[in-house]
């Protein structure tokens, strides 16, 4: 399983952009609403959809990177200085 990390509003975006996406597909084959307007406006929501998944993936790849640095330490651990006694430096002794 992959772990991504992304913003609220980030994830938003995905979910709206995906929502829009298969709301019109579902207008399209729908046969409920009069012909004119469900091909206009499913052609619109799947427009809108198609035009922001690149920006969202985008979103997606930059929430697997952070996620891959968020996961790296920042320096590496001494298993020798675990427990080693620091002794004062100049300026902590601070009065």
């Amino acid at each position: 399983m992959k772990s991504v990390v992304l913003t609220i509003p980030s994830f938003a975006f995905i979910v709206a952009t995906r929502a829009a996406l298969g709301m019109g597909v579902g207008l399209l084959a729908s046969t409920r609403v009069p012909a004119d307007r469900r091909r206009r406006v499913g052609a619109a929501l799947v427009a809108l959809g198609a035009a922001t998944t690149i920006p969202a993936v985008m979103q997606l790849i930059r929430g697997r990177r952070r996620f891959s640095i968020a996961r790296r330490p920042a320096a590496d651990r001494d298993p020798r200085l675990i427990g080693a006694t620091r002794f004062a430096r100049k300026g902590d002794d601070i009065d």
